[in-house]
Parts: structure tokens; sequence; C-alpha cells
């Protein structure tokens, strides 16, 4: 018995498909990377970032003090580990795809998203107190360090706009090097 003959692939049918496929191997590689880069990160924002002394009374906690620069180190902290990771993470996926910044752009964001929240949801985990709960329970007052939080809700795009900013200078470069080749090809 002779098998049927399967139709071949034709050229460009096989070209589009292997750039698919390489397409989406730079946005799983963005997206492993963002999500273990985040974990680790987390740990080194909850290890760098200040924390803020709370006071913490039978029913009631407050910060000790008035500390707006407790908040906005490790708001601060967490905005620039976002942004190196950003810029590092992306020049290594334009490494991967160089040809193609399209599939570089959508990795980037991806892995920023992904990254920023695995690095919040660990650095805020870590270190934490239950402070209502040890509220009610205390009858003294109480000087705990509370949990790291992130006040300013900017700091969360910081790593995903610099994944964008590293493939916007990219494709500025790219555009650069084709209008010199083109007048020198005058």
């Amino acid at each position: 018995p002779s098998r049927p003959e399967l139709p071949r692939m034709s050229e460009p049918d096989r070209g589009r498909r292997v750039t698919a496929r390489r397409a989406s191997a730079v946005v799983v590689a963005g997206l492993v990377v963002g999500l273990f880069s985040g974990l680790a990160l987390g740990v080194v924002w909850w290890q760098l970032a200040p924390s803020v002394p709370v006071i913490v009374r039978p029913g009631d906690s407050f910060p000790q003090g008035f500390q707006p620069e407790g908040y906005l180190a490790a708001d601060a902290t967490f905005g620039l580990l976002g942004v190196i990771a950003g810029i590092a993470i992306t020049i290594g996926l334009a490494n991967m795809r160089r040809d193609r910044l399209l599939s570089v752009l959508i990795a980037g964001l991806l892995s920023g998203v992904v990254g920023t929240a695995a690095m919040w949801f660990v650095g805020t985990r870590l270190g934490s107190v239950d402070i209502e709960g040890l509220s009610a329970t205390t009858d003294t007052d109480l000087v705990i360090e509370a949990p790291l939080q992130v006040a300013m809700p900017g700091m969360f795009l910081m790593w995903p706009l610099a994944a964008a900013l590293v493939v916007t200078v990219l494709a500025l470069g790219d555009w650069i090097v084709e209008v010199r080749s083109a007048r020198r090809a005058r």
C-alpha cells in the first residue's frame, strides 16, 4: 500500500512559519526571563528599599512621624530596578531577533508586565506583617517595620516604558542607517 503524498509547502509559506516560530520564541523568552527576573528583583527591592517604622497601638496603627522619604525611596528603588531590567532584558531580546523589532517590542512589554507584577508580589510579601491583626491583639504600643508598598502607581510602568524606549532607539538607529545608505547609493 502506497502512502498518499502530502502537499508540499511553498517557499513563502515555509518562511512565514519559520518567522512566526522565531517571533513566538522571542515572546516566550521574554515572558520566562521577565518572570524570573521579577522574582529575583523583588528580593533585591526588599533588601535595598528602606522600611518605614509603624507604631501599632491597640486598635490603631500609624507611621512613626512624617516620613515621606521612606515611601519615596521605596518607590524610586522599585522604579530604578524596573528601568534597569527593562533595558537589559530588551537588549537581550533584540539580540535574539534584531530584524523583527515588533516581536521584540511585544516580548519586552510582556516581560515588563510579568516582571513588574512578580517584583511587586515578592517584594511586598517578604517581611510582611499583619498590622491589623497585630493591632487587634496587642495591649501595648509596638514599633515595627511596615511592609513595602508602591505608593506611586506610575512606578509599575517603568519596566515596560524602558523596554519601549529601547525598541524605539533601535528602530530610530535602523532608520538613520537606512537613510544614510540610500543617500550613498545615489
